[in-house]
């Protein structure tokens, strides 16, 4: 398994997957709306997205998007997307990716990493307490719909 950062040349690889992450988050597909995505966010370099490759094979990707925290004057990362494909799930694509994640993060001086998941989805939750993720209970999250 190796790890490598993409590049707007690998926008289309991605959007496959992509695509695939959004289906699972009850999306419909848009594989040409993916990719023009996250050609975007690659050519204005408004988030780092990093691949899991087997012998060649895209099968993983996790994007993050940079921000910052006032209480803590520094950068921060949001780690907004993690997928695999099933069929290498377990396997440490995941794990792979989440430490490439870190490693960006302490290359950039960033505070911490924050993502969020389904309270539903206990696989990835275990992976993330397993990676050193707490869950923030001192905080509660809104949204407000635009």
């Amino acid at each position: 398994m190796t790890i490598q950062q993409a590049t707007t040349e690998h926008a289309a690889a991605v959007a496959v997957l992509f695509d695939a992450y959004r289906v699972y988050y009850e999306q419909a597909p848009d594989l040409p709306g993916a990719e023009a995505f996250l050609a975007e966010r690659l050519r204005n370099r408004e988030s780092v997205i990093f691949m899991a490759m087997e012998g060649g094979e895209l099968v993983g990707f996790t994007q993050l998007y940079p921000f910052f925290t006032s209480v803590g004057m520094q950068r921060a990362w949001v780690l907004n997307d993690l997928f695999v494909l099933p069929q290498y799930r377990n396997l440490g694509a995941g794990r792979a990716l989440i430490n490439a994640a870190r490693e960006l993060a302490q290359d950039t001086s960033a505070k911490w990493i924050m993502l969020q998941t389904y309270s539903s989805n206990a696989n990835a939750k275990a992976l993330y307490e397993k990676m050193g993720f707490e869950i923030d209970s001192a905080c509660d999250y809104y949204y407000l719909g635009v």
